[in-house]
């Protein structure tokens, strides 16, 4: 089984959630957490014991442990060694991208060794055939690749929607990907898997791009907090919807910092989508 297969499956077992570990200044504070390295590990480290053995996959958020420093990084090999020992896929977001060697010592630095992740978040505006060498090293070592597509926010239009319906820069992205998944995985979910905000109606359409022909997994941002719900999802992907990890991190975590409050917070938003799509 490649990764997105894994990944389709732990969805379907466990529901379509991706929580963020996302551990910010306000939050620290809201938890009564240093606004330090120390601060950023204890808080994560409680995301992972009380939500990893129930959430389709955990999102550590390199950046903040990254302004750390040291420290920080250090921190976050704990969570993704945490991750590891309760069994949930870890999707590490740092959105790397690059060329050449130098994509290559990304790709190296989190297929194995201390910042091993599952999957990592990549960023294609180097145009996409500059990631297909990294997409398929994670491939082969079993793990994916979630590649930006069409992101929420409101300046990513500039640049995504370039082209428009005829030949936009998002559709670009999405038949590379698609055509990667082809190569690694016809047939079956693909490893390859695109980041496609849960907040953009009717954007792919109007760009004529028909996301249920996409056979990867879409990592959907804007769930809860943002406002998105699953009558969201169905208008983003319709008939695709089934492949859309939602990604929901505030709404989570602001029910910690009790292991009990963010197992409930997991436990409502996943009713709540139940509810919706029931």
């Amino acid at each position: 089984m490649n990764f997105g297969e894994k990944l389709a499956s732990r969805m379907k077992q466990y529901g379509a959630v991706c929580v963020g570990i996302d551990p910010h200044p306000a939050l620290l504070q809201a938890w009564d957490l240093p606004d330090s390295a120390e601060g950023v590990r204890a808080f994560a480290l409680r995301v992972v014991e009380a939500v990893g053995e129930r959430a389709a996959a955990l999102k550590p958020q390199s950046a903040f442990f990254e302004r750390h420093g040291s420290a920080g990084i250090a921190a976050l090999e704990d969570t993704l060694a945490a991750c590891r020992d309760v069994g949930v896929p870890s999707i590490l977001d740092v959105k790397r991208g690059d060329i050449g060697s130098t994509m290559d010592g990304y790709a190296e630095a989190y297929l194995r060794g201390s910042l091993e992740a599952d999957a990592i978040t990549i960023s294609p505006y180097l145009g996409a055939g500059s990631l297909k060498k990294t997409a398929y090293r994670f491939a082969e070592a079993g793990k994916g690749v979630f590649m930006l597509a069409l992101t929420s926010n409101p300046e990513g239009a500039s640049v995504q929607h370039k082209g428009g319906a005829a030949d936009s820069v998002a559709g670009d992205i999405v038949q590379a990907a698609q055509t990667w998944n082809d190569e690694l995985a016809l047939g079956a979910v693909g490893p390859v898997g695109l980041v496609v905000g849960a907040t953009l109606g009717q954007a792919a359409a109007n760009l004529g791009i028909n996301l249920g022909d996409f056979s990867g997994i879409f990592l959907s941002p804007g769930i809860g907090a943002q406002g998105a719900g699953p009558r969201e999802l169905s208008d983003v992907f319709g008939a695709a919807k089934t492949r859309a990890l939602a990604s929901a991190s505030r709404s989570i975590l602001s029910g910690g910092p009790s292991a009990e409050g963010l197992a409930n917070a997991l436990d409502s938003l996943l009713n709540f989508m139940q509810k919706e799509i029931d």
